[in-house]
């Protein structure tokens, strides 16, 4: 009978599509809304899969952004992983869009998204000094609280010197280390990150401060980068350490490789080597650049800060 009646009078058809449509927009949906806004993990903020203000954000699209907020979209848009705009902005080394978000307010600080990264990590992981500058000048933190999204370990590992320089200028740990990632300095040798080893050794990091028993040693070889290798041996780099599994970085190398003829051919350190070594690490990282005020001679000044 109902199959008849649709299909003598199409508009009866029309009418029940219409009133179902009525009922699922007016009356389900708003249910269904307030149901999991109960979960909502980012109380306080508008939560979207991906809104058009992350989509203008990633593509450094700074007109576009413009309007967006302008009609409403609110500058702390959080997709459902906790990614905001401004997250999308200094992943893709935005500078313009990401100040014009940080100009309209957007959140700098505790803006964590669900695997822990912040704006300034991806910032560091884009390589955009420019961007890890504006961030540190609204008040971003260098630490991380998220074992898996330190700045200073990611830059260090995609050898962002200029990102490296600014964080440690603002306060960053040069010995942080974090499990299963380890110090920045053990990041940069097993990324074979030769610029930031060679930043972080002169900046005072200490070259025994790994992972756990394995030192930035044993990951340079297990790299098998021989200029990271050299490095670390110039400046005080133990050979003989022995990891969890107790073996050496010279049993870590491959046979006949350039790796294992560095090691090889550095015999036990020099009197002047080991002077350097301990003169350093009395001073300690935060007292090398006043080396010059020990009134030391000038090849004895240099030798010592490695110019």
């Amino acid at each position: 009978m109902r199959i008849w009646l649709i299909a003598i009078n199409p508009s009866i058809h029309c009418f029940a599509v219409s009133f179902l449509f009525f009922i699922v927009l007016y009356c389900i949906y708003p249910t269904m809304v307030n149901l999991f806004s109960a979960f909502d993990p980012f109380p306080g903020g508008a939560v979207s899969y991906r809104s058009p203000l992350h989509e203008a954000a990633s593509q450094g699209r700074l007109l576009l952004l413009r309007s967006l907020v302008a009609q409403g979209f609110h500058v702390d848009t959080l997709t459902m992983d906790g990614v905001s705009p401004l997250h999308e902005a200094c992943l893709g080394g935005h500078y313009h869009c990401a100040k014009f978000l940080l100009d309209c307010d957007a959140k700098v600080r505790n803006a964590a998204s669900a695997d822990g990264a912040t704006p300034l990590f991806n910032s560091c992981r884009s390589g955009s000094d420019a961007c890890v500058g504006l961030l540190l000048q609204h008040g971003a933190s260098v630490h991380s609280t998220h074992q898996l999204a330190s700045p200073m370990h990611e830059a260090a590992k995609k050898d962002h010197r200029e990102c490296l320089e600014l964080l440690l200028a603002c306060g960053a740990q040069l010995d942080t280390e974090l499990p299963e990632v380890g110090s920045p300095l053990y990041s940069a040798c097993g990324a074979g990150a030769a610029s930031c080893v060679e930043m972080l050794l002169l900046a005072g990091a200490d070259v025994g401060v790994g992972c756990g028993r394995d030192s930035p040693l044993h990951a340079a070889v297990q790299r098998g980068d021989p200029g990271v290798v050299e490095l670390l041996l110039d400046f005080g780099a133990n050979t003989f350490h022995r990891n969890s599994e107790g073996r050496t970085p010279l049993d870590l190398s491959a046979p006949n490789s350039s790796v294992r003829f560095a090691l090889q051919r550095r015999g036990p350190y020099s009197l002047s080597q080991l002077c350097r070594f301990c003169i350093r690490k009395r001073l300690g990282r935060s007292r090398l650049h006043r080396a010059p005020s020990l009134s030391l001679p000038p090849r004895m000044q240099d030798f010592l800060l490695y110019n």
